[in-house]
């Protein structure tokens, strides 16, 4: 019943329909009755309209944002719990031939420090994040025909997953590359890759045609189509994002809602993430040039909206945000943040020299992965390197019909706590060691099943031994 032809852009994303759907939610930001209505259906925990969730993110009725804000850690906690999966980007290549207004790789940008990894750049890289603790990383990479083919993020993908290193391994390697068509997507889902992410920045389309005035990326059909393509060569887990701070967030907002329900209507799956990334300074980019800015609260609104309106969804959200920031939207709903990043290509193994600057943009949580590790532990929260429902074919609609079920928390949770015990018993310092083992051992009464906690129980007794990556 998915193999209909999918829907253009421009229909899809349809801009009249956006248009009418803030003016509703305006018109209706301090409806009572009309609210309240929402939130009982959010509460069934089977997602909201673009236009309900509309209504919610414009709602002025205080009591009522407590509401929405206490529902989208309820619902978070209910297919989640309190897990928070951990990654790393890893630059391959900043050249690209796009004239992105807000990138600083941009074409016409002659002073920053242009690099692409080299294969062996790549193992000392890998490396270096496998020392920290690392298993799963997104790779990032110019659109540059000639500099980043294909066929060097796929040997990028065949070297990384091929370094073992101590009792280290990258375990998902997620891309996050420029649209491409079907037959590179399906070289890519060959290749092993977890999730493909794409950033759709605006989807206001003449918004999104001035900020992307030369280079491929100016197609803006070719690009918002770009998830149609990646799921036509296989790749069943796909992530959306928009870059707040270019366009109106309303518009942005009800924007990537279409985009996920289009996705689950056509594809029979919506997105598996969704990114709220907030533009930030870089090279030659000055944020305070965009008149768009989102305050702190409109940020953690927009997740809590987001939450509750595609409550499925994992949520992704980057050290882009300070420590004060990111602890306020992981209550709302955020389940994967990246800790110990680097937006440079390199830097992980060395420092990258002050006059070499090759950075994407300012990370605004510098602190290192123990850090952040220990941190989210001290909040509660089980730091997860667990990779399992991918390399186990958990994917797609498979991995939503667990989720959705409830039944997901017999794999995620078992498997958060082996993998956290991996990290405390090979990366972690005493300190942070000594709070993950209570944690964990509290942790254990979550699990219901007896065979699945006797089976824990003895991987975490025996992980002296040097076993690893036992998986459910």
């Amino acid at each position: 019943m998915y193999n209909v032809m999918s829907p253009k852009a421009e229909e899809f994303i349809s801009h009249e329909e956006v248009l009418e759907s803030l003016a509703y939610a305006e018109k209706n930001k301090n409806n009572r009755e009309l609210i309240d209505g929402i939130l009982t259906k959010a509460r069934e925990r089977k997602g909201l309209s673009h236009r309900e969730a509309a209504v919610l993110l414009d709602c002025e009725l205080e009591d009522k944002n407590q509401e929405i804000y206490a529902l989208a850690e309820q619902i978070k906690k209910d297919f989640y719990g309190n897990r928070i999966v951990m990654f790393a980007p890893l630059y391959l290549s900043n050249y690209c031939v796009n004239g992105c207004e807000y990138c600083p790789y941009h074409v016409k940008n002659k002073h920053i420090a242009r690099k692409k990894l080299t294969q062996e750049e790549i193992v000392k890289e890998v490396m270096a994040l496998q020392d920290m603790g690392h298993k799963r990383l997104a790779l990032e990479a110019g659109e540059d025909p000639v500099n980043n083919p294909i066929e060097y993020i796929l040997e990028c993908i065949k070297t990384i997953y091929g370094i073992k290193h101590k009792n280290g391994a990258i375990r998902r390697v997620n891309v996050n590359i420029a649209a491409t068509t079907v037959e590179n997507y399906r070289k890519l889902k060959d290749a092993g890759i977890g999730t493909y992410i794409l950033f759709q920045e605006t989807y206001h389309k003449e918004s999104y045609e001035k900020l992307h005035p030369t280079g491929p990326k100016h197609d803006y059909a070719y690009h918002t189509e770009a998830m149609d393509r990646a799921m036509d060569g296989g790749i069943d887990d796909v992530g959306l994002g928009v870059l707040y701070g270019l366009n109106n967030y309303r518009y942005d907002f009800t924007g990537i809602l279409m985009h996920a329900e289009h996705l689950e209507a056509y594809k029979g799956v919506g997105p598996h993430t969704i990114s709220v990334p907030r533009l930030r300074r870089a090279d030659d980019i000055d944020p305070d040039v965009f008149d768009n800015g989102i305050s702190d609260e409109i940020f953690a609104k927009i997740v809590a909206c987001i939450r509750i309106a595609v409550p499925y969804t994992g949520m992704i959200v980057s050290t882009r945000e300070s420590q004060k920031c990111r602890e306020k939207v992981l209550h709302l709903g955020i389940s994967q943040i990246s800790g110990a990043s680097k937006t440079s290509v390199g830097g992980y193994a060395e420092p990258e020299p002050e006059e070499e600057n090759s950075a994407q943009f300012d990370v605004s949580d510098n602190r290192t992965l123990d850090e952040v590790v220990r941190w989210l532990m001290e909040m509660d929260y089980v730091p997860s390197f667990c990779t399992a429902c991918y390399r186990e074919g958990r994917t797609g609609d498979r991995f939503m019909t667990l989720l959705k079920s409830g039944q997901i928390v017999n794999c995620c949770h078992p498997n958060a706590l082996m993998t956290l015990k991996e990290y405390l018993e090979d990366y972690a310092s005493e300190e942070t060691r000594a709070i993950g083992d209570k944690l964990i051992e509290k942790e254990m009464d979550v699990i219901t099943n007896p065979k699945v906690k006797e089976k824990v129980r003895d991987y975490l007794a025996n992980i002296h031994n040097g076993e690893r990556d036992f998986r459910f």
